[in-house]
């Protein structure tokens, strides 16, 4: 059964319990809790919280987001690294804790604006090898995203994400619908096409004028992915995911309202 979700980052700043409301008050279904979401991040993550919340909002499936900001488990710099991996094994472990579903990770990319190397690749086997070993024996789902187009991120391209999930078979995949807009070419049917059937995961947004994460709703193209999603047979989480920094001034708590629940009505006339 396919679930609406918001990325808990678009009510950044404010508190976790209030942000579950909110989210509930719009009308989704679903959560895409993101470990940085700073009144979490912040303070420790304190889990009893989110635990709380989870309890107090029985209606809202989970879905986490691992850490990514300031991290980068292909870095160059080996701590960076090594603190990369150890931030991703902890999110699955909470994230199996606390009842999740998926858990998206990011693969990583060359520090500099160069294209991968060797040992980019090596520190990204490494990655893996640390994924693969937590997820073994677990419920929830870990999930590769594929990167917006760029020089020196490693899995940006259908054919990249695919090669990774034929060599690693326990492994979903999230596909981000504005990462694969913004390619040189609208690579969206083709990641559909080409991996669909390790789909766990869809973050839902519009790109445009090198924007990514925008609003989906009034959008042709965004109907026709949906229906495409739905042609396919896809049956987990859409998560809405906009980029609050993207709007000329910032948004009040209303106007974040508003704007959920109009895109949430867009999803639900194009899915159904």
């Amino acid at each position: 059964m396919v679930r609406f979700a918001v990325s808990s980052m678009f009510f950044h700043g404010y508190p976790i319990d209030e942000i579950f409301a909110y989210v509930e008050e719009v009308g989704f279904d679903a959560i895409e809790f993101w470990v940085e979401t700073p009144h979490f991040w912040v303070r420790q993550c304190p889990l009893h919280e989110l635990k709380h919340c989870i309890g107090a909002y029985p209606g809202l499936a989970l879905t986490i987001h691992a850490p990514v900001l300031d991290l980068n488990p292909c870095s160059l710099n080996p701590r960076v690294a090594e603190i990369s991996r150890k931030y991703a094994r902890d999110a699955l472990t909470m994230a199996e804790d606390i009842g999740a579903e998926v858990v998206t990770f990011h693969p990583g990319r060359r520090t500099v604006k160069r294209i991968p190397a060797r040992q980019e690749y090596e520190r990204f086997e490494l990655f893996l090898d640390t994924l693969r070993g937590a997820a073994r024996g677990k419920r929830v789902r870990a999930s590769m995203e594929n990167m917006e187009y760029s020089l020196n991120a490693l899995i940006c391209s259908p054919e990249a994400m695919r090669e990774l999930l034929d060599g690693e078979p326990w492994l979903g995949f999230t596909l981000d619908i504005s990462h694969a807009l913004a390619a040189p070419s609208n690579e969206v049917e083709h990641y559909i096409d080409l991996c669909g059937d390790r789909m766990t995961m869809v973050h839902l947004s519009r790109a445009e004028n090198g924007r990514v994460h925008l609003p989906l709703a009034g959008s042709t193209q965004g109907t026709e992915i949906l229906q495409s999603l739905k042609d396919h047979g896809y049956q987990g989480h859409l998560s809405l995911e906009i980029e609050d920094r993207n709007f000329s001034h910032d948004l009040s708590l209303e106007e974040r309202i508003t704007l959920l629940m109009r895109d949430l009505a867009y999803m639900h006339e194009s899915w159904d």
